[in-house]
């Protein structure tokens, strides 16, 4: 179990969508339309290229496009 939130400001965000035949990766905000949430997947990665990767495998995978964001930092035992 976990709890927290998305960062914003100069976070990278970007969509993987694999939909079409061909893995196409989107800078920015999204859809203007309505949008569903479907499911969640937290994934622990070392850097945003590692992040692209693995949102590239899920929207193959899955069938559908993945939204990629930074999950906020959870505090640690001793932080301050």
């Amino acid at each position: 179990m976990f709890a927290g939130g998305l960062e914003e400001g100069d976070t990278p965000v970007f969509s993987a969508d694999a939909t079409s035949g061909t893995l196409v990766f989107t800078d920015g905000p999204y859809v203007e339309t309505k949008e569903w949430l479907g499911g969640l997947t937290v994934v622990d990665v070392a850097d945003v290229e590692t992040a692209r990767m693995w949102a590239g495998r899920l929207a193959e995978a899955c069938g559908w496009p993945q939204e990629v964001r930074r999950f906020g930092h959870l505090p640690q035992p001793g932080d301050e």
